[in-house]
């Protein structure tokens, strides 16, 4: 088991550890659910150092972008980002990743450079698939073991963070960066993407300086009563916004337009892997596709539990459930036929020897 640069701050603050993706990781500090209401209503850190980075430059790096991703990466003008995922050859999902366009003053006259930010439990994989794709006049170096990467997210985020860098973060649009000087550190790289629907930051910087830039945050943000959070509350949050997690709601046999992730599969986009089978999906029609779905009891829906219809049919299987700390109730997702994926449509869990009521609600689940 590996540890990102922060483990032993995590075990000294006294987190609660354990294993993730490989790494030992805190999953939380003084709870869940207090720590998922600290960031959607304050600020709090997220250590996610685990997640994987690549740089792939060079004078073809970007037709190996198009090639190999869903999204239209021809859009991305230095200093954005794309949410975008890695299409296999079936139809499915190699992961979801970020793009971003970087600037050019590492590269040769034409040539491109892009970053991409992939899940930590895929590294291995998403690097061979790229690299066995990779037929391009293009240079492919990966640098998640030199990389620290921590979240600071919720609504106090910008006025916490503000006084230890020049760049203007109330003026940083969503899904843009911008590489500056952020606590005395040159070379960070600041990005407003986002993972919990509450607003805030993501800061890339050596992994050698990561503890000195966890320090500086924490010593800026006491006023602002800033808060460690871990892996539960960010798995909630992202619940709340009905944002897909691979291994759970998205994997290698669920296609994108299934998961609600037609927006980022630009089927007009050229030649990406299967493409052609997603043009075909679309003609024809899907036959499932992905719902969120609140729940009529106390019990929470698990991953993995049965959904059926009012006839005891089983229709489909829970990919992510929690009981919201926002909204006081269970929420869910998983795939269902098409017929059952209206919003208002009744469903059924089944919890045991239990059945759960639930009912197709559009996501987010959480609006603020």
């Amino acid at each position: 088991m590996k540890d990102t640069p922060l483990s032993q701050k995590h075990i000294g603050l006294g987190a609660r550890m354990a294993e993730f993706a490989g790494y030992n990781m805190p999953i939380s500090y003084t709870g869940i659910k207090e720590e998922h209401h600290c960031v959607r209503n304050g600020i709090g850190v997220f250590d996610v150092s685990h997640m994987g980075e690549f740089i792939v430059r060079g004078k073809e790096a970007l037709h190996l972008i198009q090639r190999v991703t869903s999204n239209d990466a021809s859009r991305l003008a230095i200093g954005d980002a794309q949410y975008s995922c890695l299409p296999n050859e079936q139809g499915g999902i190699v992961d979801d990743l970020l793009v971003y366009r970087l600037p050019e003053d590492q590269c040769a006259e034409g040539e491109m450079a892009f970053m991409l930010v992939v899940n930590a439990s895929n590294i291995e994989k998403d690097w061979n698939w790229i690299e066995q794709h990779n037929s391009f006049d293009t240079q492919m170096i990966n640098i998640s073991e030199k990389t620290g990467l921590l979240a600071i997210q919720g609504p106090k985020a910008t006025a916490a963070l503000q006084s230890l860098t020049k760049v203007d973060l109330g003026a940083m649009k969503y899904y843009t960066f911008v590489k500056g000087t952020f606590a005395g550190i040159d070379n960070v790289l600041i990005s407003a993407t986002g993972y919990t629907g509450a607003g805030g930051f993501e800061l890339y910087v050596d992994s050698s300086k990561t503890e000195a830039l966890w320090d500086a945050i924490f010593q800026a943000g006491a006023a602002f009563d800033i808060k460690p959070v871990g892996l539960g509350a960010r798995d909630t949050l992202r619940l709340e916004m009905g944002y897909c997690l691979y291994g759970n709601d998205i994997d290698d046999t669920t296609s994108p337009l299934e998961a609600g992730l037609g927006w980022i599969t630009k089927l007009n986009n050229g030649d990406f892997i299967s493409c052609e089978k997603f043009k075909q999906q679309k003609a024809e029609g899907l036959s499932r596709k992905l719902v969120g779905f609140t729940v009529d009891d106390r019990r929470v829906p698990r991953h993995d539990y049965p959904i059926t219809d009012g006839d005891g049919n089983v229709i489909g299987r829970v990919t992510s459930g929690t009981q919201s700390p926002s909204l006081g109730y269970p929420i869910g997702m998983g795939y269902v036929p098409v017929e059952f994926a209206a919003a208002g449509s009744k469903l059924f869990i089944t919890a045991g020897n239990k059945q759960l009521a639930a009912t197709v609600t559009k996501a987010p689940f959480y609006r603020s």
